[in-house]
């Protein structure tokens, strides 16, 4: 089968590898039919942070069809639609037996410590796979797990009813991130990037107020903020910006430092929130797909093969890619 692998930083390499065997217990085969290409794993391929087995196939953003299912696997069969959870949790540590997966002492990522999606085929626990609706695009389900890393950030920024939000980064998750709150919430959703177009992007798909970070109106009293940028830059702009009381939620990728005082904390009472992946917000993402879906397709920048992902990965990094997400579809679309 061919398959986009990962041998180290900066060497990513699209091959002809034998498919995967008759899955172990509690493991399923899919045929994958669609992934999406993450902010993260642009990241590791840059930097090599977290390459802890190589080569690996990439990809922890897709929906596939079970083909087989290993030995104690009730729950899939054959022929099941299904998403990938990205987590690989232990089940053992204080975290995972406290339900919190996301912060599992050992936690890995699918396409690092295991293969990933971008390829025909994968094998995945049956724990790490989640039904959706069959009558859905794969294009719109491989969407499902950034939608659960958007969704998490917003409980985790908890917002009160019909306060505005301000989301810094208008990439995958902060598009998606103003989607919901232009869905869930009763606030303004303002939305800053510095990719006009893009920001643009999410105000007409939301609803959302384009602003510049700059040029804040001086009577909005912002107290709720996302970061998807990653920028230490802009995060401590926006620490400057948060009224008193106020939550920043983390959730983009940093390649710096953030120099911080923690005594604007103190002082402002300004709550750092720290946001990784997804809880329990998977299953509720999935449910979420059908309603979302004219919106979710409309920020598909392009479609592409196998063949195409390391060109991709080079036009996203450029800052070149249209819309927010690069979709690698296996299966013609329905």
């Amino acid at each position: 089968m061919k398959a986009a692998r990962l041998h180290a930083a900066g060497d990513l390499r699209v091959e002809d590898v034998p498919s995967p065997g008759e899955p172990g217990p509690g493991w399923v085969r899919l045929r994958v039919t669609a992934a999406g290409i993450c902010g993260s794993d642009l990241h590791n391929f840059r930097t090599g942070q977290w390459i802890s087995r190589a080569p690996s196939i990439v990809g922890h953003e897709f929906a596939g069809e079970v083909t087989a299912v290993g030995a104690g696997v009730s729950q899939l069969a054959p022929g099941d639609r299904v998403v990938a959870d990205s987590r690989f949790w232990c089940g053992e540590c204080p975290a995972c037996r406290a339900g919190r997966h996301n912060v599992c002492s050992k936690l890995g990522f699918v396409g690092e410590v295991c293969d990933g999606g971008f390829a025909d085929e994968a094998e995945l626990p049956a724990r790490l796979l989640l039904r959706y609706d069959p009558a859905l695009d794969p294009a719109i389900a491989a969407m499902a797990e950034p939608l659960a890393v958007a969704l998490h950030a917003l409980r985790r920024l908890s917002a009160p009813a019909k306060a505005p939000v301000l989301v810094a980064g208008c990439g995958p998750i902060g598009g998606l991130a103003a989607l919901l709150l232009s869905r869930l919430g009763e606030g303004p959703v303002l939305v800053a990037d510095r990719n006009a177009a893009r920001a643009d992007l999410v105000a007409e798909v939301t609803g959302a107020s384009v602003v510049a970070l700059d040029a804040l109106p001086g009577d909005l009293n912002l107290r709720h903020a996302i970061d998807a940028t990653g920028s230490v830059l802009v995060m401590a702009g926006l620490l400057d910006l948060m009224a008193g009381g106020g939550t920043l939620a983390l959730v983009g990728i940093s390649h710096d430092r953030l120099d911080l005082d923690p005594n604007l904390l103190v002082e402002r009472e300004i709550a750092l929130v720290g946001c990784h992946a997804f809880a329990d917000e998977l299953a509720p993402a999935v449910a979420m797909l059908g309603d979302l879906a004219p919106a979710l397709s409309r920020f598909v920048g392009e479609e592409i093969a196998i063949d195409d992902i390391p060109a991709a990965y080079q036009r996203l990094i450029a800052g070149a890619g249209g819309g927010l997400k690069t979709i690698v579809r296996m299966e013609t679309r329905p």
